[in-house]
């Protein structure tokens, strides 16, 4: 499984402020190896972020993000609301991670 994702989000006026750092290597598949050989295409392709269960926002990502990309959006909300961000990559991977604002 893929290292955790640092989330940090914030409050103020009603509006989250949330920073998402990913840790995926983000392969493109035209890259080669020492020997040669091509690296598989590896890379992000949904991100799902919502806040109290309710999606505030999905991309659909392809092999032109870079390596630990970082995401960051604004929402509706207040401090103390679990802000939640999920992962789903093209080998089929999923990683999830939450945090409550602050």
């Amino acid at each position: 499984m893929a290292d955790p994702m640092r989330i940090r989000a914030r409050a103020a006026d009603g509006v989250i402020d949330a920073r998402v750092l990913m840790a995926h290597e983000m392969e493109t598949g035209t890259r080669k190896d020492a020997s040669g050989k091509i690296i598989p295409a590896w890379f992000i392709q949904e991100v799902t972020c919502q806040v109290n269960g309710k999606t505030v926002m999905t991309a659909q990502w392809g092999p032109a993000v870079s390596k630990n990309p970082f995401l960051q959006f604004k929402a509706r909300g207040k401090a103390g609301d679990k802000v939640t961000v999920t992962w789903v990559d093209n080998r089929g991977e999923k990683r999830t991670d939450e945090t409550n604002v602050g």
